[in-house]
């Protein structure tokens, strides 16, 4: 683990770690503000081409400040380090509600797309094309408003950055690299929303080539979409940018048209209210569920970037490049409580990792949900109904690097130990006569008061870690889903190492560095890992996972094919 850290905060508990680096709670102590800071492996931080996407990124990103998309607050970068520092967000991912609740309704599938789609728009002012809107990069608070987030493969509007993005949500340019464009954002957005009213996702094949074909050759999808909502599906999910609203901001007006037809007047009112409710059953799975904030320090020369500077931090008078960053590389944990009825064996935790810059993604195939929840931190909870900007919290700059001062921090509060009182300087002589007779009553002389002894912290082995399922979910990256049983609620760490191979069970080479994930506090999780291949035109890719310590099955290996492998 890199012993740098970001200066100025508080960190609470590690959320996971992988081949890009880990991703920590924190605090921003000048301002007591809750953030998210992901630190780079050094690897990483040594590929310029890596880093040099994250500053691009970040000159895309610095100027969005709307209510519908997490913020970004700071690139810290330094010969010792380099790490982002990110809104906090407390919601759950709409991946996780889809996944355990099924198909939402109209009025909060109504209400999703619109948060979406302002979030969208915002962006699309900017001259930013998400490229990868899917439910995991869509966040529902405990009020019902959601928040975008994970612009992590974002484009200029009008380059053309090549094919990317997650299968099936790809508008049907997106498959040929076409240039990127406000539409292929809607396009996203309408396939998503269609998977809300639904419960299943418009499109599916057994592999990239029949997804492909299906969505740019197969008509639009409308069975199960109520009449009134149709025209919405429609028009979203035409085949070509030029018969889809041309922006996001356009698709709201007609949305708002449509959804008053469909859901009444207060549509908007009943779909968040609904969300709300869902996300309710699910609070073990909110960030601010995790762990009390533990004190760090460190020491670190720094280079703060523009945007939604978190005051207190002071630049690097030698600095090196200053940029904002966007919430790109997701390290994310959730935990849960194990539904009603659930399996006995104590309590239980759910998490979601990834191992590299790309967000996580579903599978191929365009299946059901997959049940592993998505990442994101979370900020604080929006208004009920999304007005313009909200203000930033007391002590924050409102750009940079016009900075005004904090005030100090008032002094700690801490109380010292009472002076003790009656008891000489010196040494008390011994005592020369017989012992005390005991008062009447009692049997023998008083005994002296003892401190009872603090209890043993909780102590943990792994008996059980399983791959319960390894699959391809996009062109680069694979996605897996690990469950891991103790004999204990202390902590336990699970090493995670993925590897490439040319023929089945055959030598692997590892493709990246190994990672691991540290968990506690339960006897089961469920780990949700996701990785980007650097080696993707291999035959095979493979996941080993083991955990420690161990007392058990010693690990779980799987492999599956890629799309480049020929079998038979």
């Amino acid at each position: 683990m890199n012993a740098w850290t970001v200066p100025g905060y508080t960190e609470s508990g590690e959320l996971g770690s992988g081949g890009s680096g880990r991703v920590v709670l924190a605090v921003h102590d000048a301002t007591g503000t809750p953030v998210a800071v992901k630190y780079l492996t050094e690897r990483l931080r040594r590929d310029t081409a890596f880093v040099g996407a994250f500053r691009a990124e970040a000159r895309l990103l610095s100027g969005l400040d709307t209510p519908h998309v997490a913020r970004l607050y700071e690139y810290v970068e330094c010969p010792d380090g380099a790490a982002i520092v990110m809104e906090l967000v407390d919601g759950i991912p709409l991946r996780t509600l889809l996944a355990r609740e099924g198909a939402t309704g109209a009025a909060p599938a109504l209400a999703v797309l619109k948060g979406s789609l302002l979030g969208l728009a915002a962006a699309h002012r900017a001259g930013v094309v998400h490229r990868d809107y899917k439910p995991e990069n869509v966040l529902v608070a405990l009020d019902g408003s959601s928040k975008l987030v994970d612009f992590g493969i974002a484009a200029g509007r009008g380059s053309t950055p090549g094919v990317a993005g997650t299968p099936s949500y790809m508008a049907p340019e997106q498959w040929s690299g076409g240039p990127a464009s406000p539409a292929a954002d809607v396009y996203a957005a309408t396939a998503t929303f269609f998977e809300c009213v639904t419960g299943r996702r418009p499109y599916s094949g057994e592999n990239f080539a029949e997804l492909a074909l299906q969505h740019t050759s197969a008509p639009v999808p409308v069975e199960g979409v109520p009449g009134e909502l149709r025209p919405l599906v429609m028009r979203g999910l035409a085949k070509t940018p030029e018969e889809r609203p041309e922006t996001a901001e356009a698709f709201v007006a007609e949305l708002e048209a449509v959804a008053c037809a469909a859901a009444g007047p207060d549509w908007e009112e009943r779909g968040r209210g609904e969300l709300a409710a869902l996300a309710a059953l699910l609070p073990l799975l909110l960030p601010s569920a995790v762990a009390a904030p533990v004190s760090v320090s460190a020491r670190a020369s720094t280079s703060v970037g523009r945007g939604h500077r978190l005051g207190g931090l002071r630049p690097d008078p030698g600095g090196l490049l200053a940029a904002s960053l966007a919430l790109v590389v997701g390290l994310l944990l959730v935990i849960a409580a194990r539904p009603a009825g659930g399996s006995p064996g104590g309590p239980v935790a759910e998490a979601v990792a990834t191992t590299s810059a790309r967000p996580p993604a579903p599978d191929a195939a365009g299946g059901p949900a997959s049940a592993a929840p998505s990442p994101a931190p979370f900020s604080p909870v929006p208004s009920p109904s999304p007005s313009p900007v909200s203000p930033l919290p007391s002590g924050f700059p409102t750009a940079f690097p016009s900075l005004t001062a904090l005030p100090p921090a008032p002094p700690s509060q801490s109380q010292a130990p009472p002076a003790a009182t009656g008891s000489p300087s010196g040494p008390s002589s011994p005592p020369t006569g017989p012992p005390a007779t005991p008062p009447p009553g009692t049997s023998g002389p008083p005994t002296t008061p003892t401190t009872p002894k603090s209890p043993e912290p909780p102590t943990g082995s792994v008996t059980s870690v399983s791959i319960e399922s390894l699959r391809l979910s996009g062109t680069e990256t694979a996605s897996a889903t690990v469950r891991v049983v103790t004999d204990g609620t202390g902590p336990v760490r699970i090493a995670l190492e993925w590897a490439t191979a040319a023929a089945k069970g055959g030598p692997g080479t590892p493709d990246g560095a190994p990672g691991s994930i540290e968990r506690s506090g339960a006897t089961r999780y469920t780990l949700a890992v996701e990785h980007v291949f650097r080696n993707s035109g291999a035959c095979y890719w493979r996941l080993t996972a083991a955990g420690s310590p161990g007392t058990g099955n010693g690990g779980s290996r799987q492999e599956i094919p890629t799309t480049r492998c020929r079998i038979g």
